[in-house]
Order: C-alpha cells, then structure tokens, then sequence
C-alpha cells in the first residue's frame, strides 16, 4: 500500500469537512422549508430567535439553534449588536420565493429523497433489478416540481420554444401539443397560460402526479385547456401533435428509442420534439465540474436505478450527452437532430422528420 501524502490528506479532509457540512445543512433547509421558516423572514426585516418564535408559533429554543446553523452556513444575516437574523434579497429568492429562478429549496427535497430511499438503491445495486420512479419516497415528487418549475418560468416560453423552427407562432395561432413526462404538470400548465389559443395533453405514467397536475391546472385557470391522463411514452394516445415535449425525463426511459419511435408515429407532418434534458458534454472528463457532480449523483440514486426497472433498461443516465441523445433520435427514425438552444443545467433540442 502506498504511503499517503500528508498536504493531499489534510486537502482531502478539509473537503469532507465542507461535505459534511453541506450534508448536515441540506436537511437543515429541507426543516425550514417546511416549517415555513424563510416565507416567515422574507421580508428581510431582522428578527430574534424569541421573534421569529412568536411570529411562526414554534419553539423558540429550537429556532435559536436552526438560526445559528443557517448564519454558520451563509444562508441567513446575523447580527451580533442586537442578536438578531435576517434573510439579504438574495437568500430570499434562494430560499423563500418560490417562483424567483433562483429558487433551491425544492433542490434539497430531491436530496432527501435520496437519503431516505438509499437502502432500496442498495439492494438495486446487487440485485440489477433497478427502482422505478413510483417506489421512491413522495419528496421525490414534489422536490423534483419545485426545482425545475423555477427554470422553466425563466426558459420555457421566454428562450426555449422562440429557439424552435416555426413553433412559436403555430403555438400562438393555435396548436396541438403532447407533453410527455410531465410530472406534476409545471411545464404544460405554464404553455397552457403562454399559447391561449392551442390546446395540450400532459402524460405521465404516475397515477399520483397526474392527479396533483390536475389540480395545479384547475388552481392556474387552464383546466379548460389541459387534459391530462395516466399513460407511459410509449403509448400515449396519438393525435398528429404539432409539438411533443419532454422534459428532463428520456435519459429516465428504459426504452428511449421505443417512445422516439412512438413520438415520430404521434407527430404531424411537419411537427416538432423537444427535447430538453441535463446539460452534459459527451465525455465523462469534461463533466467533471460542480454542475456534473449534481447530475452523476442523482442519476446514480434515481435516474438509472429508474432506467434499469423498465424494459430495455438501456440507462442513458443524467449525462448522456448530445452524441448519445442524438443516437436515440436517429434509431427512432428522425432525420433531424439539432440543439436549439442551452443553459447552464439544460440542453434543448429540436427533432423533425
């Protein structure tokens, strides 16, 4: 065995020490989220533990604590003179705003999830048998709604479909669309209010998401304009869509070729794929960066255990890449593979024929 370094050493530990402590604050955000801590201190206006205390109706000792964390952590202001905590602009719109497109507080219900359904991966690992997305615990769900929703009221109607050829204006004249995967609806309800004129369909295969999408719809005033039902990217109904939709869900597939092929089967004459999914370059040395370490890891805990329980399984992951999804596009029969557009966390693109 080979002598460690001790300078590596010390740089190692000084790098766990900010893991753990990331770790330990994670579930410190995922408590103040639900106890409505930051929407209680949004204002910005400085408050002391015995304030906050009375202004939330929780236990004061307890709130000192969770403050002090927070102030250790960054992610609230504290004030010696007056003992006092405030949240700046910016935490603000972190922690407590939920539709600022720098919401994160969603991010780390996603995080939790993982912790609490790392024994299920466990025994995925040895067994091969993969964990379908319904078997991980309900903070999956809601945490994956409140961490994209934010970038998709920043990109979605603003810069993404603009960046498609001729989608824009079909939309606005009045259009047919299919949004696959939709989860808990954010991404169709926020076209239904965008595009009036056309009408769309969300699908996804979780029973319990469809039913929260409809709700949301009802709640935004487009239940008119929505119809969504339970079915998988492999055979929702097809009704020559000019547009069909995914949003960071194909590299989930076990068979992304099959729904391509049905997705090609649903589309109109000269109608569009989206596809949106997470930024990645094609080999696994450039990915190998912050934005890379978020997306290998829940593509470890959720989005190829995810793959692997479907038929197929081919387990693109959270990093497939442009040269991989492209593949996928071309196996199933289109012609036309192009990248519309991008952002730091999402690749767009469009395919035709």
């Amino acid at each position: 065995m080979r002598a460690a370094d001790p300078q590596k050493l010390d740089a190692l530990v000084g790098r766990l020490v900010g893991d753990v402590g990331a770790s330990v604050t994670g579930a410190l955000i995922v408590l103040g989220d639900q106890l409505g801590l930051y929407k209680a201190m949004a204002d910005g206006k400085p408050v002391t533990s015995r304030q906050l205390a009375e202004k939330t109706g929780l236990k004061e000792r307890y709130l000192r604590e969770w403050l002090a964390g927070q102030a250790s952590a960054g992610y609230v202001e504290y004030d010696e003179a007056s003992d006092s905590f405030s949240l700046s602009p910016e935490q603000a719109m972190a922690f407590a705003e939920e539709d600022s497109p720098a919401f994160f507080a969603g991010a780390f219900e996603i995080v939790q999830s993982m912790w609490v359904d790392e024994p299920k991966v466990e025994e995925a690992f040895r067994s091969g048998s993969g964990l379908g997305w319904h078997e991980h615990s309900k903070c999956l769900f809601r945490g994956t709604e409140r961490f994209f929703r934010p970038g998709y009221n920043a990109h979605l109607t603003a810069e993404w479909i603009p960046a498609l050829d001729g989608v824009q204006a079909k939309l606005e004249r009045g259009a047919v669309v299919a949004d696959v995967g939709c989860g808990h609806g954010s991404s169709t309800i926020l076209m239904a209010k965008a595009y009036p004129q056309s009408r769309f369909y969300g699908f996804d295969y979780h029973g319990p998401s469809i039913e929260r999408a409809r709700e949301e719809a009802q709640k935004a005033g487009v239940g008119d304009r929505i119809v969504f039902e339970r079915a998988s990217a492999k055979d929702f109904p097809e009704q020559k869509y000019d547009l069909v939709t995914m949003f960071d869900c194909l590299h989930d597939m076990g068979d992304p070729v099959g729904a391509g092929k049905h997705v090609r089967e649903s589309l109109a004459r000269d109608g569009s794929w989206m596809i949106v999914e997470p930024f990645a370059h094609d080999h696994l040395k450039d990915n190998l960066n912050p934005v890379g370490r978020i997306f290998y890891g829940a593509s470890t805990m959720i989005c190829t255990p995810a793959s692997l329980s479907q038929e197929v399984g081919l387990g693109l992951g959270a990093q497939a890449g442009e040269m991989r999804l492209r593949k996928v596009a071309m196996d199933a029969g289109f012609s036309q593979f192009r990248r519309a557009t991008e952002t730091p966390f999402n690749m767009v693109f469009e395919v035709r024929g």
